[in-house]
């Protein structure tokens, strides 16, 4: 698989096989990605994989407790309509493959509650950074997620990234042992073997036109 492969066909995946993942691999593409561009070279990303027994004993402590208050702010963009509509068409997507209607505040939020148990990928990957990271530095941690997420296509693998875990930093930073006042708890990353015949994992994905957010000065 080439790199515009790995573009093209990563997508979020929000159904996974009943399937192990390889440690060899993990390590394998970890281990590449560390090689992924770094101001100042400060590498600051750091992170945790869970699988087996770890990870259901933490599902089994999200899925029961309350959300928190996440501690950054990722809904932002929805004060300005052209934003709200991309959130707005995916939204569409998602839940019209699961055939759960607009009006269904109840299917929306068991959909919705399934980022607990990270759609029963059987890795999840949780990223966190000291807090005195400030933007360039999240920039960096986006920029090695993005290589993870590229290599794991280059396996055969797929990732479904999840702010979503921010709700419940709390209770992850405990399960891992980490030190609350040091550590931003930042994302986690479902890991698996795609459900090809899943609809979730088919329905057709919007993307903004070229034109509308690259301008190309010089050529004329």
């Amino acid at each position: 698989m080439n790199v515009t492969e790995a573009v093209s066909t990563r997508r979020s995946i929000r159904q996974f096989l009943d399937k192990p993942v390889d440690l060899e691999t993990l390590r394998r593409i970890m281990d590449t990605a560390r090689w992924t561009a770094s101001g100042c070279n400060y590498q600051p990303w750091e992170a945790t994989l869970v699988t087996g027994q770890p990870l259901k004993d933490l599902q089994a402590k999200l899925t029961s407790s309350q959300p928190q208050q996440a501690e950054y702010d990722w809904t932002a963009p929805g004060q300005e309509e052209a934003y709200k509509e991309r959130l707005n068409a995916v939204s569409r997507g998602m839940f019209g493959s699961m055939n759960i209607a607009r009006d269904d505040g109840e299917g929306r939020m068991k959909a919705m509650m399934r980022n607990t148990t990270s759609f029963d990928a059987p890795v999840v990957m949780f990223i966190y950074f000291p807090r005195l990271m400030k933007e360039a530095q999240w920039s960096d941690t986006g920029m090695w997620l993005q290589s993870v997420a590229l290599l794991l296509r280059e396996e055969g693998l797929d990732s479904c990234f999840q702010e979503y875990m921010a709700l419940y930093a709390d209770v992850i930073r405990d399960h891992l042992g980490l030190d609350h006042d040091r550590y931003m708890l930042f994302c986690g990353m479902a890991i698996g073997y795609r459900d090809e015949d899943a609809p979730l994992n088919n329905f057709e994905r919007e993307r903004v036109a070229l034109d509308d957010q690259v301008k190309f000065l010089g050529w004329d």
